[in-house]
């Protein structure tokens, strides 16, 4: 069973929907995202900005920067889904998040917001499984596949395995 950042934090229910889709790699962000009941859509913001979730009639809508790549793209809904997770009651109009990830949240907020989303698209027994069919040396070709395989940047696979 995956375990995630902040579990204490997030209701069972989402806990449960957390599970069912870091169950295989790489998650579907998106499918989760909608699972959770989030509404995520390709949007054209400002060149500083990756994305945002904010209220949308009776739910949440995220917005992700179409100009970013594929894996840039991913850990942001990632990051969004966290701060609906971890921090739903702060949302209030909106969060919007810069390329570094800062928002008017403080900075443990954002911090924690990373954490869960690394959790999310790079499940810590996942990431374990499959660094265990590799040399036990991760060279950059090793990373490089394993951020192919989970659909991140190599800098977030190089962080994760530490």
């Amino acid at each position: 069973m995956t375990n995630f950042s902040f579990s204490h934090r997030i209701e069972q229910s989402d806990l449960d929907i957390l599970r069912q889709f870091t169950a295989e790699t790489p998650v579907k962000v998106g499918g989760l995202a909608s699972a959770l009941g989030l509404r995520v859509v390709l949007a054209t913001l400002p060149i500083n900005i990756s994305g945002l979730i904010q209220p949308d009639g009776t739910g949440f809508v995220v917005k992700i920067n179409r100009f970013e790549s594929k894996e840039r793209q991913r850990f942001t809904i990632a990051h969004e889904i966290a701060h609906y997770l971890i921090h739903r009651d702060r949302i209030n109009a909106g969060i919007v998040d810069s390329v570094l990830y800062r928002s008017k949240l403080s900075s443990r907020m954002e911090a924690e917001a990373n954490r869960l989303a690394a959790d999310i698209v790079m499940p810590s027994q996942a990431v374990s499984a499959a660094m265990a069919k590799r040399p036990r040396t991760l060279d950059e070709d090793a990373i490089s596949e394993l951020a192919e395989e989970f659909g991140v940047s190599k800098q977030a696979m190089t962080i994760r395995v530490g």
